[in-house]
């Protein structure tokens, strides 16, 4: 009887603690919403509209470079998830201090091969740009890949507090660095000349800022046992964590490529100044995608533990759960297109226009990622994930060509790149519930189970 009061209990208590996130998560996003609405306006203020949109452009190539992390990331979540619920807390060190030394090696790697590659590349070409800003390209570059680096070992903090399902810290993260960026772009306004290089440069380094103090105050506070020990480093485990994160990298590689080449897409089709209505129409409706990521994200290693521990009815009603609140979203996009006119006069006036197709055509990818979404987190967090690894493949291969044929030879223009990949992302929307059902009823053979 004891233990049935104490299985309960756990249950409840995680179902408990996952609200209590969602409630400060959404607290942060909405605040990190509302700060970075006005960040673009003033953005546009600072930078020009084509430099905006270079900054644009280059801030998704420069994303491109977070799969350096060879999958390490999302393997550390999934081991040190397993390795607490199984109480085996040396071990959960172990695996944190094999990921941090690792993915420090990679990123000095990572910026020494680019510091010398750089002086060999016409960035103002590349990026199809005035050439009068070759020079601050040529500085700003190596330095935004530095600084790149370093975030790639310091954002590992996000990934324990995860993992340890204190969900909410990656939003509080995101938080106060909205709100430093938007106390230096208004410092930026009232004491110096537009410079996209200045941008560049302070824009870079607020990120790693926040996460060095993050840092420090995790190990020197709640996760002062599990600081990094470089005398733990062994490949035996980095290996471990491979062996989960190696299909994540793969899969992360396809995810970059998949969402970040569309403002390239662009800037090479019909210009830089081209991403900007696409990126507002997209940070419009894709703030559904942001809303529902802050209740189904916590999900993700909940999942994992649940799983450990063989309690599979907690994950069948929370999946329940998540598929009721995703009827919500249609409705909601609905309203959003019926005031998108207003709202888009009254966040950017008149100097953007986002005509009723695009408008059409992000609902569509919207509607696609969030339903997909509902089953990732499960499969994901038990690290079933080879089907998704071809899938995320075949994605990649056709997004490309196929946003170039709709958007240019199909006259579909901006819409034709999103639509593309919403084609790319209908194929997992079809079989992510398919796997789900055949894991959670064991069932699951073959490429299913792997």
């Amino acid at each position: 009887m004891n233990n049935l009061k104490k299985y309960l209990s756990l249950k409840s208590e995680r179902t408990k603690n996952i609200v209590k996130h969602i409630g400060w998560s959404s607290f942060y996003k909405i605040a990190s919403v509302l700060i970075n609405f006005l960040l673009v306006p003033l953005t546009i203020n600072y930078l020009d509209k084509e430099s905006y949109g270079i900054w644009l452009t280059l801030s998704s190539f420069i994303s491109w470079f977070s799969f350096f992390d060879i999958g390490l990331g999302n393997g550390l979540r999934n081991k040190f998830t397993e390795a607490k619920a199984k109480g085996k807390y040396k071990l959960a060190k172990i695996y944190i201090s094999n990921a941090y030394y690792t993915i420090s090696a990679i990123a000095i790697g990572l910026i020494t091969i680019f510091v010398i590659i750089n002086n060999f590349v016409n960035w103002s070409a590349l990026f199809n740009t005035n050439s009068s800003l070759r020079h601050d390209l040529q500085i700003l570059m190596p330095l935004i890949i530095t600084f790149f680096g370093i975030q790639l070992v310091l954002k590992l903090i996000t990934t324990i507090y995860t993992a340890d399902q204190q969900h909410s810290a990656q939003g509080k993260i995101d938080f106060f660095t909205k709100l430093i960026s938007i106390i230096a772009i208004w410092l930026l306004l009232k004491t110096s000349e537009s410079s996209l290089l200045l941008f560049g440069i302070i824009f870079s380094f607020l990120p790693v800022l926040i996460l060095f103090i993050f840092n420090i105050i995790a190990f020197t506070g709640r996760y002062k046992a599990y600081k990094p020990d470089l005398g733990l480093w062994k490949r035996k485990y980095v290996s471990d964590i491979m062996n989960v994160g190696f299909n994540f990298f793969i899969i992360q590689i396809a995810v970059i490529i998949l969402f970040t080449t569309d403002n390239l897409i662009i800037t090479k089709l019909f210009g830089p100044a081209e991403v900007v209505p696409y990126t507002i129409a997209y940070k419009y409706y894709t703030l559904i995608i942001m809303a529902y990521s802050i209740i189904i994200a916590p999900y993700w290693s909940s999942f994992s533990d649940a799983y450990a521990k063989r309690e599979y009815n907690w994950i069948k009603k929370s999946v329940q759960n998540i598929q009721r609140i995703w009827l919500v979203i249609p409705f909601l996009l609905g309203i959003m297109l019926l005031i998108s006119n207003w709202f888009f006069k009254l966040w950017v006036g008149d100097t953007v226009k986002i005509s009723y197709t695009l408008s059409i055509s992000m609902i569509v990818y919207v509607l696609f990622m969030t339903y997909q979404m509902i089953y990732v987190q499960f499969i994901n967090g038990i690290g079933k994930i080879k089907l998704q690894l071809i899938i995320s493949i075949i994605s990649i291969l056709i997004n490309i060509p196929l946003s170039i044929f709709l958007s240019k030879f199909m006259k579909l223009g901006l819409s034709g790149v999103i639509l593309a990949t919403s084609f790319s992302l209908l194929i997992s929307v079809i079989l992510w519930p398919i796997q789900y059902k055949k894991l959670i009823n064991g069932t699951a053979r073959g490429i299913w189970n792997k």
